[in-house]
């Protein structure tokens, strides 16, 4: 079986690749990949799922509602590095989080790495 780190970077409303990254990781995770997420920087915001769409202020959907549904694809945990534990949407966050250290040795113990 094929393992995957995924580490997505962007933030929830911002633009249509970050539904596009989603898709793809939940696809890998229905084909019988082992899929890790890892959310970092504005992508952290997709941990903020209190959110209500409005086509007004937002051209895109909420992408955290694709987060929302990550444990149906066994894509649970989502990963988040140790030092931003602290952060607003990490600490109010009621998804599943694994904290991690992101380093050489754990990117290497992947088959593919995508970074999005």
């Amino acid at each position: 079986m094929k393992t995957v780190l995924v580490i997505i970077t962007q933030a929830n409303l911002t633009s249509l690749q970050v539904h596009e990254s989603l898709s793809a990781t939940m696809v890998l995770a229905t084909f019988g990949c082992e899929v890790k997420v890892l959310l970092k920087d504005a992508a952290l915001s997709l941990l903020h799922a209190d959110l209500q769409f409005d086509a007004i202020k937002s051209a895109f959907k909420l992408a955290s509602n694709m987060v929302d549904s990550f444990e149906f694809y066994d894509l649970s945990p989502i990963w988040v590095e140790t030092h931003l534990q602290h952060n607003p949407w990490v600490k109010q966050s009621t998804q599943e989080i694994e904290l991690i250290h992101l380093n050489a040795d754990l990117i290497q113990s992947f088959d593919h790495v995508l970074y999005w």
